[in-house]
């Protein structure tokens, strides 16, 4: 499937997912603390933030602390796609092309209900725009994906590379408002494959 003009460009440097990671683990961090921890010019940071908010991967808020001078921006994961215009664009894209594929196509698995396809919908497109060719199983609620574009990062940092991978699917799911939670990432279940385990929670 061809890439979209609008892909996760965010997620296409290291640095880019270390500082999200940063705002994931402790969210409400300004840019002077996320380039003194990580070590990357102060000037950078802010480049990278500008991509990652652009994309609705975080959110910036700015903090009046009763004090004269430029009040400090913080920066927060994007948790409610609400918050963002740049998310909520996405995800009312993708449940849109979602319907328009279902209308189309008959798929063998049981239907599911329509908040719960919609999450699928979202997914797989927040997938297949992070470059991980997402293969869906609707019956078993998984997603084949390839390994991601930090492959070589994987030995030397996994738990930064797939706890960022997982958080966004948490998030991704949350945005969609459905049954449908991360149950586990499993990485390189095979040489060439990731896989990833959605469930149902409980009524």
């Amino acid at each position: 499937m061809p890439r979209r003009a609008h892909d996760f460009r965010g997620l296409t440097q290291p640095r880019r997912l270390q500082l999200l990671q940063a705002i994931q683990r402790v969210p409400g961090r300004r840019a002077g603390e996320l380039a003194s921890e990580s070590g990357i010019p102060l000037n950078t940071v802010r480049d990278h933030l500008r991509v990652l908010e652009d994309e609705g991967l975080i959110r910036s808020e700015t903090v009046q602390v009763g004090v004269r001078g430029r009040p400090p921006v913080v920066f927060h994961p994007v948790r409610e796609s609400a918050s963002s215009d740049a998310a909520s664009a996405r995800v009312e894209g993708a449940e849109a092309r979602g319907r328009m594929l279902r209308a189309v196509t008959r798929s063998e698995a049981p239907e599911l209900p329509a908040d719960a396809a919609r999450q699928l919908d979202v997914l797989y497109e927040h997938l297949d725009d992070a470059g991980l060719d997402p293969a869906v199983d609707e019956k078993t609620l998984s997603f084949d994906l390839a390994p991601c574009r930090y492959h070589d990062m994987i030995d030397e940092d996994r738990a930064l590379v797939c706890g960022v991978h997982a958080r966004l699917v948490q998030d991704v799911l949350l945005h969609t408002e459905g049954p449908l939670e991360l149950e586990r990432l499993e990485p390189f279940v095979t040489a060439h494959q990731c896989r990833l385990l959605l469930t149902a929670r409980p009524d």
